[in-house]
């Protein structure tokens, strides 16, 4: 992933880095080349006080050295030891650098005019010690290196300094919940990312109005759906208890269980419909308690449990979360719609809530054939049915109870009941989703 603050600095520091090697070598230079320019006039002087002197010419004085040679190289006069200059330097003059005994000598070479034919004179003067030079180089390339880190350090310090804005409206935006779509205040933020802050309010509003118009048309199509199949059922009710159909009962009452089937069917779509995450974006959360919600669903479960010799029992703790209560209860109506489906006649149901190590849950617990550990996370798939479960189901039962507790970060587990007798299915959610 790239950081802004590393691109920064390291497009600053090549350049700098550039710089200030260059201003060590201009600085070198600098103080190099006004000693040589001194040290060439002063050469060129001596080579032509040399050359008009009458012979025999006295040797150049000054500490300076000197050598009188012929083309081919031979010594006539001088130091013998001084490099030699160039072959071509009794036509032109030259100058040239020589390294010896640790020292950079600085060597001026011209044609002298002899009645046998011209030579070379060559004058040195002594630079100084290249310790001494390279010491003033490096000493010059160090400080300026120091003064780049420094400024790198400054610049660093500059960068953070100035990303903090950033670095709030990041935090601000990761703390939040992906239902909480309230809009960036844009006069927090600087002016050069008040633009995307003005895009994120957009996506917000987009996400919002996209979630509102989702809850807006489930909640139409289940008023749609169930008023007419509501209808329907009430009918057939009537008709098979009216004797004139006495002859035509049975295929009314297959008709009516076909229906009835069609409304379950349809009810448990919507309800899968609404726990989708992104129909809960603008959802509310109320604080709610989850004995409340379990106890209303149990009531409305036992004429049902009763009409199937089952024993529905609760036993409730208060247990608060804050969540739509529609969704819990569609939650938890699926656990108990469950559970009755399975249990035989003389069994038992068992609705529970509390808390658990701090953790909110709601269990139900059933006398049933349980699931097999094998077949537990295969029973959490939409669409899925065990080939010994009872009546006609859509298989969305469990994915409904899975999607609503993801919602509110929970976890549905399935395990044994009691003596390892049927199926015992519990929601436990984080403390974070408790009031």
């Amino acid at each position: 992933m790239t950081s802004i603050s590393r691109t920064l600095v390291v497009w600053l520091a090549v350049p700098l880095t550039l710089l200030a090697l260059a201003g060590a070598l201009v600085h070198y230079f600098n103080s190099v080349a006004p000693q040589v320019l001194s040290v060439d006039r002063r050469l060129k002087d001596a080579a032509a006080a040399y050359s008009a002197a009458p012979v025999p010419r006295p040797a150049p004085a000054g500490g300076l050295r000197y050598a009188l040679r012929e083309p081919d190289g031979r010594v006539l006069a001088g130091d013998p030891a001084l490099p030699a200059g160039l072959r071509d330097a009794a036509e032109k003059p030259v100058y040239v650098n020589a390294l010896e005994g640790g020292h950079n000598w600085r060597i001026y070479s011209t044609g002298v005019g002899a009645p046998d034919g011209p030579l070379v004179l060559s004058v040195a003067a002594d630079l100084g010690t290249t310790e001494a030079a390279r010491y003033g180089f490096l000493s010059t390339l160090l400080w300026d290196f120091a003064q780049l880190d420094v400024t790198l350090v400054l610049v660093w310090i500059g960068i953070q300094l100035g990303l903090r804005p950033v670095r709030r409206l990041r935090d601000e935006i990761a703390e939040r919940s992906p239902e909480d779509l309230r809009p960036i205040v844009e006069s927090s933020v600087p002016r050069e990312i008040a633009p995307l802050a003005a895009t994120l309010n957009r996506l917000f509003r987009l996400l919002a109005s996209s979630a509102r118009s989702q809850q807006q048309f489930i909640a139409n199509t289940a008023h749609q759906l169930r008023t007419p199949l509501t209808g329907m059922l009430a009918q057939l009710d009537l008709l098979i208890g009216d004797p004139a159909a006495l002859p035509v009962r049975e295929r009314l009452a297959q008709l009516q269980a076909s229906v009835r089937q069609l409304a379950h069917s349809a009810n448990q779509l919507l309800a899968l419909a609404r726990a989708d995450p992104a129909a809960n974006l603008a959802a509310k959360r109320d604080t709610v308690n989850l004995a409340d919600i379990a106890a209303e669903v149990t009531a409305r479960c036992v004429d049902r449990a009763l009409q199937a010799d089952i024993d529905l029992g609760a036993e409730l703790s208060a247990a608060t979360l804050r969540a739509d209560p529609s969704l819990l209860d569609d939650l938890i109506s699926n656990l108990v719609d469950n559970a009755l489906n399975y249990t035989p006649a003389g069994g038992s149901v068992t609705v529970s809530s509390g808390y658990a190590e701090g953790h909110a849950y709601v269990s139900v617990e059933d006398t049933g054939p349980g699931i097999a550990p094998a077949d537990r996370a295969r029973v959490r798939r939409r669409f899925v049915r065990l080939p010994n479960a009872p009546g006609h189901g859509s298989g969305l039962g469990l994915a409904i109870v899975e999607e609503i507790a993801a919602l509110y970060d929970g976890k549905l587990s399935i395990d044994a009941g009691r003596d390892q007798r049927g199926s015992k299915m519990t929601v436990i959610f984080p403390p974070a989703a408790a009031d």
